[in-house]
């Protein structure tokens, strides 16, 4: 069977039929979602729609999210120091703009959706790779192409010809926390950690015992814009690799068009926001999305071991089946039960000679972090 492929360089393009076919299945694929990355997404970013469809019925079959990333004037590694320096400079210069296939802004598999009912897994694949030539040569030929986040039971199908250029790479694991049904409520889950793991959970509880906690709506995010964002900066520019940083209006979008699907939590201490937390709901599954909180206050009232507790308390009250945690603070993110997913991606330069040595060069610009993986439970 013969197929048609549409870029759309917006979300009002979108066929009338695209979140009863992709979306439902995905909210992160959703018209909605879509309409966010448009109006709110990093400065070094720009998105893009393809549509699928079956050229006998013109019907959809399915749809895939791109990303341009430009990394001119990007920060990527953002310690200081001359190491840090030459490593900015050497990745500018290796993949000064990116195009991907898939979501940079969270983890996991969130790039295309197809019915399987109407077509094959491998005509997906070779459709896929038609898709990534199509807008290379339609919107902008970058240095690099990335697949993104895809499970070893699903990478398997990249073994061909068409791919064959491309090299195989893994950097941290996801983090995903499957939620027991025996687990009724919080006192469930802490009970079923050892006493080294319950004595930490309780401890961490008691040093936020004079901290308030709510929900926030999107009146209040509205009122909260500077301090979350600066709250947000405290953690992202923490990190030693960051690819992007989010707009200021970020989170309100989100809430505006995600509304219920979209959950915002706020810590006070007195009148003071001094962190929050944010989760998109898919489905059976919860996101963990991005967080931010006080630096001078994280270390004494455990801000980010408390979020991830309150996180699960979420999922167990609201019957959610999985939390997924995401490839950061991997070692902390263990000891409240999340265990690591491994996941893949695939790359290729358009240099060949780049490309040749891309399996001694990749790790230099994607360092690894070494961690020690805990297991809480009895």
């Amino acid at each position: 069977m013969s197929y048609h492929l549409q870029i759309y360089r917006t979300a009002s393009e979108l066929p009338e039929s695209w979140n009863s076919v992709i979306g439902k299945h995905n909210i992160m694929l959703s018209r909605e979602y879509f309409n966010i990355l448009e109006i709110s997404c990093p400065k070094n970013m720009k998105c893009y729609f393809m549509a699928v469809f079956s050229d006998g019925d013109k019907e959809l079959v399915g749809g895939a999210l791109f990303q341009y990333l430009d990394f001119i004037g990007h920060q990527t590694f953002q310690e200081s120091g001359f190491l840090y320096s030459v490593r900015n400079f050497f990745t500018k210069w290796f993949n000064k703009d990116i195009l991907i296939l898939g979501n940079n802004m969270l983890t996991g598999q969130n790039g295309f959706y197809f019915d399987t009912s109407r077509i094959t897994v491998e005509e997906v694949i070779l459709l896929l790779e038609e898709a990534v030539q199509k807008m290379q040569k339609e919107i902008r030929k970058t240095a690099m192409v990335i697949y993104k986040d895809y499970q070893p039971d699903f990478i398997r199908y990249f073994q061909g010809k068409s791919h064959s250029k491309y090299f195989r790479f893994s950097v941290q694991p996801n983090m995903i926390l499957r939620l027991k049904e025996n687990w009724m409520d919080s006192e469930d889950y802490i009970n079923a950690f050892s006493t080294k793991y319950r004595s930490r959970a309780q401890s961490a509880r008691k040093k936020n015992i004079d901290i308030e906690k709510a929900e926030l709506s999107l009146r209040q995010i509205h009122a909260y814009r500077r301090e979350m964002n600066i709250l947000y900066q405290n953690v992202a520019e923490n990190a030693s690799f960051n690819t992007f940083f989010l707009a200021e209006d970020h989170f309100e979008s989100m809430k505006e068009y995600m509304n219920e699907k979209f959950r915002v939590f706020g810590y006070f201490s007195g009148e003071k926001l001094i962190g929050f937390y944010t989760l998109i709901l898919n489905n059976r599954d919860i996101d963990t999305y991005f967080l931010g909180y006080d630096k001078l206050l994280q270390k004494e009232k455990q801000l980010y071991l408390n979020m991830l507790l309150d996180m699960v308390e979420f999922g167990i009250n609201n019957r959610f089946s999985r939390i997924i945690f995401g490839r950061t603070a991997l070692e902390i993110k263990s000891t409240i039960g999340a265990e690591p997913t491994e996941i893949f991606g695939l790359i290729k330069h358009r240099h060949p000679l780049i490309n040749y040595f891309m399996k001694n060069i990749f790790p230099y610009v994607s360092p690894e972090t070494d961690w020690i993986q805990r297991k809480p439970f009895k």
